[in-house]
């Protein structure tokens, strides 16, 4: 099929949509459901992220992000895997993400010119801040949605983690201000951010900042700090899966309107007391699974972008076991004392 613009020749792929687009042979115990892409550089980032393998000053490997690993491609090969994939009913979204380096916005446009030429499958762009110029072109080209990642809860862990501290570029009120942008172009509920559990913020913080995007028309999606090899925060720990599942519970209730981050009590450590919601109401809804799904675009699953498949599974890529449901009572310490 001809492309009005070529897009680069080479791009990388997470392992796991390789297998589903015909790129690699493999089994996978969760499929991805979305396409996942990264742009191809040769270089690093040039943001210095504490927790990314593909910071600044980062010692990772060139082809991770968090836990996944993302071979290259020819472009080519990769347009027909997703046209093929998308045909066969197996993807439902593709996912094009990019590092902050000179080339990025011609390499996102054209890339997404050519999915969009190739098969008219929902696009979602999740990259660093781009102008509010740059953000129009990528819808007029066929882009669905964008995510601009905020990644950390407060504005002082935000500066030395991501910003002016850490060496990176970003700034936490500018941030903001182009999700808002994001908004006023795409329209609410089109424009997602990421904010990873595990950073150095209490309960209480990372809620708040849930309730802030939802305010926005920003989707929240939720990731578990994962310490990676050659990083700054390499030495860190991944939450307590006590505290994530407190977290994605409260973000499950804001995000559906069920209750507001004020409805909501803390205790001095800044832990989540009571989500402001009757007992009945919270085991409904516990029950029913949907909180400790991976939360993202829709058809985003993400499988094992956290954990392994061993666990313990921070995001679940599928439906959750009756098993796997008393597990999370557990670790919830339901029902009981706690949290309601």
């Amino acid at each position: 099929m001809a492309i009005s613009k070529d897009p680069p020749k080479k791009v990388r792929v997470s392992l796991g949509s390789a297998i589903v687009l015909g790129l690699l042979k493999g089994k996978l115990d969760a499929a991805p459901t979305t396409a996942y892409l990264l742009t191809y550089s040769k270089g690093k980032c040039v943001a210095n992220c504490g927790f990314c393998p593909q910071a600044r000053g980062s010692r990772g490997r060139a082809d991770m992000l968090s836990r996944v690993s993302w071979p290259v491609f020819l472009t080519n090969y990769v347009l027909n895997g997703i046209e093929k994939a998308v045909n066969n009913g197996e993807i439902n979204r593709v996912c094009l993400q990019a590092l902050n380096y000179p080339e990025v916005f011609t390499h996102l446009l054209a890339f997404t010119k050519a999915i969009y030429q190739y098969t008219k499958v929902p696009i979602s762009v999740s990259c660093q801040p781009l102008n509010r110029e740059d953000m129009k072109q990528l819808a007029d080209a066929g882009a669905e949605r964008i995510g601009i990642p905020l990644d950390v809860a407060t504005e002082e862990l935000f500066d030395k983690i991501k910003g002016p501290a850490a060496g990176g570029p970003y700034n936490w009120e500018k941030q903001f201000k182009l999700l808002s942008d994001a908004v006023d172009i795409f329209g609410k509920s089109k424009v997602s951010t990421h904010l990873i559990v595990g950073l150095g913020e209490t309960e209480k913080e990372m809620v708040e900042a849930v309730q802030r995007c939802v305010d926005m028309g920003v989707l929240p999606a939720l990731f578990a700090f994962t310490p990676i090899p050659g990083t700054a925060l390499e030495n860190n720990s991944q939450p307590p899966i006590s505290v994530y599942r407190s977290v994605q519970l409260a973000r499950h209730l804001i995000f559906h309107r069920i209750v507001r981050y004020e409805d909501m009590h803390f205790d001095e450590k800044g832990c989540i007391s009571n989500f402001g919601v009757d007992k009945e109401v919270l085991m409904r809804i516990i029950q029913r699974g949907e909180p400790f799904l991976t939360s993202g675009c829709p058809n985003c699953n993400r499988p094992y972008y956290n954990e392994k498949p061993s666990g313990p599974i921070y995001n679940y890529p599928r439906k959750i076991s009756q098993k796997e449901l008393s597990e999370i009572e557990s670790q919830l310490s339901l029902p009981g004392e706690l949290k309601f």
